[in-house]
């Protein structure tokens, strides 16, 4: 006779609570922590995600629109609008269902709402409103260049301060990051940024014509070609060699391509939007040039900061986020740079370096720990196409003027 025979009612109970105990356990940390739901509509994508404390993804989605502004030949605002109207419900929604999350459980919504396309902007805000209000939910306003900065603090433990060097289509910059709204800016575009640029020398390229790139961003298409390029074959000048400061310019090194590119098509005998036959070699000699630019800035980033006490002394880190920090090439740059430093280089995987909801959501979890920017549902929230990142000591940057050493960038392909 066993026990099961005798306390069979015993057995019954004590099955279904180790079926519920499992059940627990596969919830897991949503069971036991806050939850954030995130928004992103900055430029063009539309994406949502939710996310606990512990930084486990419970549910995500997101909604490209690479391939419309591919056939436009760039991002045209009312476009990207009408897209992410079309979307952001259903996105949001799904994230919601793979998540589990029911709109009750959640602790508060974080969305972006500065710096970015006044248009996209417009319509994650004005959703995100709805939302918090119809489910009686906190309100986290999120700038986008704080979420790239703190991703990677989602993926591993990165205690601040550290350095981080943000690139993507829109923006580009340096700060040094103290805390999780603390920031000071060191250095940051000054006409376009690096993704920005690579489109368009992608688009003058006509790279959408070449066989291997018809389905690529610009950037991508550049580091594909790129690979198969000698960057020596053209010499193109480092962008503000003699400013002694962390700022960037792509403008001038886009003019030196272009004229480039005209030369070339008069000794080849052919117009604007027929495939070169050194595409290949430009492709390299940008892309290489865009890598030099940012690690030598980066790298007197970096000088700044230990000659002023403003990273740890013991493994210091810089941290590479943004649509760009993708590029292989460029990481490996920052590489080099890193190693003759002795600071830890950080980058988080591809798919988190572009936009995404994933993002949003962790740096609501972090800004919801500290109590930092957490409002009601009904509080007026308004959107910020251009919103600068922290304390501006670009002047200070400047003033110290710092000399960099050469290191010679031996970049493989």
């Amino acid at each position: 006779m066993t026990f099961m025979t005798v306390f069979p009612a015993k057995v019954n109970i004590l099955h279904r609570l180790l079926q519920v105990r499992q059940m627990a356990l596969s919830s897991g940390k949503a069971a036991l922590s806050r939850l954030v739901l995130g928004i992103e509509t900055s430029c063009d994508e539309t994406g949502a995600a939710v996310v606990d404390e512990a930084g486990e993804i419970l549910g995500e989605s997101l909604c490209s629109q690479k391939d419309v502004h591919l056939r436009t030949g760039g991002i045209i605002p009312t476009v990207a609008q009408q897209l992410h109207r079309e979307n952001i419900e259903r996105v949001v929604r799904e994230a919601l269902e793979r998540s589990g999350v029911d709109p009750g459980r959640l602790s508060a919504v974080a969305t972006t709402v500065k710096p970015g396309l006044a248009l996209s902007l417009g319509v994650g805000l004005e959703f995100s409103r709805r939302f918090v209000r119809q489910h009686g939910k906190p309100f986290i306003p999120i700038h986008h260049m704080e979420a790239h900065a703190l991703t990677i603090r989602m993926l591993q433990p990165v205690a601040f301060p550290f350095l981080v060097l943000l690139v993507s289509g829109g923006h580009s910059l340096l700060a040094v990051a103290r805390g999780v709204d603390d920031f000071l800016l060191l250095g940051h575009t000054l006409d376009e940024a690096p993704g920005d640029t690579l489109d368009k020398v992608a688009r003058r390229l006509s790279l959408t014509k070449h066989p291997q790139c018809s389905e690529l961003s610009g950037g991508q298409a550049i580091e594909l070609l790129a690979k198969l390029g000698d960057r020596r074959r053209f010499k193109f000048t480092t962008p503000m060699g003699q400013t002694h400061d962390c700022c960037f310019s792509f403008a001038g090194l886009r003019n030196q391509v272009t004229m480039t590119i005209l030369k070339k098509e008069a000794e080849e005998g052919v117009k604007q939007g027929t495939l070169l036959s050194c595409v290949n070699d430009i492709a390299a000699a940008t892309q290489h040039t865009v890598a030099c630019h940012l690690a030598k800035r980066a790298h007197r980033a970096i000088l700044f900061c230990k000659a002023n006490g403003l990273l740890p002394s013991g493994s210091p880190t810089l941290v590479l986020s943004g649509g760009v920090a993708s590029n292989q090439y460029i990481r490996k740059a920052l590489s080099i740079i890193t190693e003759t430093t002795g600071l830890q280089l950080l980058c988080p995987p591809a798919k988190f370096c572009t936009d995404n909801g994933v993002m949003i959501a962790w740096n609501g979890v972090e800004r919801l720990r500290e109590g930092r920017g957490v409002l009601p549902p009904h509080v007026d929230v308004s959107y910020e196409p251009k919103a600068p990142l922290g304390v501006d000591m670009t002047a200070e940057v400047r003033a110290a003027a710092v000399r960099l050493p050469a290191v010679k960038m031996m970049i493989p392909n």
